[in-house]
């Protein structure tokens, strides 16, 4: 640990607070590093900012509140935050960040205006013409599972860049940096869109850069959808672009949908921990949950108390909601999942190794087992690389501590 000179000044960068009820954020934007600070604490910050050495401000504190503070520890705590400079490092000038103007125009009045239209264009459409209207049907578009795998899968990747570009653009209009990033949920891979510097944001602005990949799909099964409708054949009848549309259309309302899978810390979860004002509701709601078995195993539990107070008070609900949505997705896969696996396993090995195999179906197989290889060989790497980093932060910690 770093020692300090408790009469000397201390070296901070430029600092922004963010007052949010009885708690106040603190931290750089440059590098995107915050800590939460109740009040009384971030007044202590600002003094030293304003050029007390860590003794004065510490004796400021005992004379304003009637009580001592650990100076020693909190100067630790803001050289934790990399917000003390160090040594001969100079403050850098905050570069404004790119595409703000772009983000501004994309959540404009008139474009809003052109959203709504489009929306309701394909609402429109689909109560008008039943085919229209997304069902699972809609996703066999090809009699080859090979086609619709793959026709699927490259559409949805400008779908799924698209959504994560909303989330950026909603922040970069506010002068919030980001950054995207392959991550997991599960069993699932997600791209993910970093946005730490939305909380030096005030709440209400935070809203939408956190649900903009939701109106990005939105945008998108409407967009599909009427132009499903405009590629008609001369008999009315879809053509085969617009049956792949209406398919593209049906695989982005499933990620929609997902999207309210809480337990999985979607944009929704989100949203809901941002509105309630949870730091960390996932983390406090897993605790929650091993603490239990602990206590149904007479073993020692992890102390609750050093929780946030919103976090404890809300995952005392929402604990059961993880476990509940864990388990309903585990089962999914072992009763649908797993059986899917060892039939698409077998069939492939099946065709790879027997006679006189139609050469269609020979590069069917050999496509699918090459994008389900793929899948599972990032999957490991995603596992491996959260384990690799949480024994890294667990060394940081024991070092620091």
């Amino acid at each position: 640990m770093t020692e300090f000179d408790l009469d000397r000044p201390v070296a901070l960068h430029p600092l922004v607070f963010l007052e949010d009820g009885d708690e106040v954020t603190i931290g750089r934007a440059d590098v995107d590093s915050y800590g939460i600070f109740p009040a009384e604490g971030a007044e202590l910050v600002r003094r030293l900012e304003a050029g007390d050495t860590p003794r004065q401000a510490a004796e400021w504190f005992e004379r304003a509140y009637g009580e001592s503070v650990d100076i020693e520890d909190v100067v630790a705590g803001l050289d934790e935050l990399g917000l003390i400079r160090k040594s001969g490092e100079f403050v850098t000038a905050t570069e404004p960040v790119r595409f703000a103007k772009l983000g501004a125009a994309l959540f404009s009045p008139w474009a809003w205006v052109v959203y709504a239209g489009l929306a309701g264009c394909a609402l429109y459409a689909m109560v008008r013409t039943p085919d229209l209207r997304p069902t699972y049907h809609n996703i066999f578009f090809s009699d080859y599972y090979m086609v619709i795998q793959v026709g699927l899968f490259l559409a949805a990747v400008p779908l799924i860049l698209l959504h994560e570009s909303f989330h950026a653009l909603a922040g970069r209009r506010l002068g919030v940096k980001s950054r995207l990033r392959i991550g997991r949920r599960l069993y699932f891979i997600v791209l993910e869109t970093s946005l730490d510097g939305l909380v030096a944001v005030p709440r209400r602005k935070r809203y939408l850069p956190i649900v903009a990949g939701l109106l990005a799909d939105v945008i998108g099964i409407a967009a599909c959808t009427i132009a499903a409708d405009l590629t008609r054949h001369a008999d009315g009848s879809l053509s085969g672009a617009g049956r792949f549309l209406l398919a593209v259309a049906f695989a982005a309302l499933l990620r929609v949908i997902w999207q309210f899978f809480f337990y999985l810390r979607t944009d929704i979860y989100v949203l809901v921990s941002t509105v309630l004002g949870c730091v960390d509701l996932h983390g406090a709601a897993r605790q929650m949950v091993r603490n239990r078995f602990r206590r149904l195993f007479g073993r020692l539990e992890t102390d609750e108390s050093m929780l946030h107070p919103v976090d404890r008070r809300v995952a005392r609900w929402y604990s059961w909601l993880v476990v509940v949505g864990y388990t309903a997705s585990l089962t999914t896969f072992v009763l649908a999942g797993a059986p899917v696996v060892y039939r698409f396993t077998v069939g492939v090995f099946g065709r790879l190794t027997g006679d006189a195999v139609p050469t269609p179906l020979l590069l069917d197989s050999i496509v699918f087992g090459g994008v389900a290889i793929a899948q599972f060989a990032v999957l490991g790497w995603l596992m491996v690389r959260e384990r690799v980093q949480t024994r890294r932060d667990r060394r940081l910690h024991h070092v620091i501590h």
